[in-house]
């Protein structure tokens, strides 16, 4: 990790309109979360559907969106990037650097109000609030670094990840039974219940299988955007 990066990724994410709208994800949890506590009965019920649908399902994959591709496709886009580009630094480094900073971000803009919604709406009971937590520190990781690669990839990284945050994870993998194998909010839920160790969570994942594909996402968009970076550098060279 390169701290000038990391440092000038940082500033350049939390600065201007971006920093606002990442307010407004956990804003929004933790609002439903309050409202929600003083109406319902069925408080775990309740609990799984914001915490598993709402920000599991929607919130956690904007806000991954918003950070990941935010890292580095502005950059690209408006030419930026060649300054970076052109200093003695591995590929990797910055690629790793970005990531890290998006995962860092995604944490604590979706990891903890994902705690205090979840003890607002059930409290420390049968460690569900834990659980949901757990899930949205390993899926945001797999979020960041599936949307950075997108964000070198395409120029069109932001329409393409609200495709996939919104039909895919939002729609289809809540809805059509044969896709959850292949969501990442879905392995996600696998963590929480695994964590939790309530099958109330409903995850369509075992444990066994969602780690590795956690893995496998996460490390592969890694290890893919370095490459697709270091052709960028060729490209622009020759």
């Amino acid at each position: 990790m390169n701290p000038t990066v990391a440092r000038l990724t940082l500033r350049g994410l939390l600065g201007r309109r971006r920093g606002i709208l990442l307010l407004v994800a956990p804003a929004l949890l933790m609002v439903v979360s309050a409202l929600a506590s003083r109406a319902s009965h069925d408080s775990l019920s309740l609990t799984v559907k914001i915490l598993g649908q709402l920000d599991l399902g929607t919130l956690v994959p904007i806000l991954g969106l918003v950070i990941g591709t935010g890292v580095i496709a502005t950059e690209i886009d408006d030419g930026s990037i060649v300054y970076l580009l052109a200093k003695p630094l591995p590929r990797w480094q910055i690629i790793t650097t970005k990531l890290t900073v998006a995962i860092g971000t995604t944490w604590v803009f979706a990891a903890v109000p994902t705690l205090f919604a979840g003890l607002v709406l059930y409290g420390t009971k049968s460690g569900v609030a834990l659980g949901y937590t757990v899930a949205v520190l390993v899926a945001g990781a797999a979020y960041s670094a599936l949307f950075l690669l997108l964000g070198v990839i395409t120029r069109h990284a932001v329409v393409a990840g609200l495709a996939y945050a919104l039909v895919w994870e939002s729609l289809i993998g809540n809805f059509v039974e044969g896709a959850r194998t292949l969501s990442i909010q879905q392995w996600g839920r696998a963590v929480a219940e695994r964590v939790a160790g309530d099958a109330a969570i409903g995850a369509d994942v075992s444990f066994g299988a969602a780690i590795p594909l956690l893995l496998v996402v996460t490390v592969g968009a890694t290890v893919l955007a370095s490459v697709k970076l270091a052709g960028l550098t060729l490209a622009a060279e020759e």
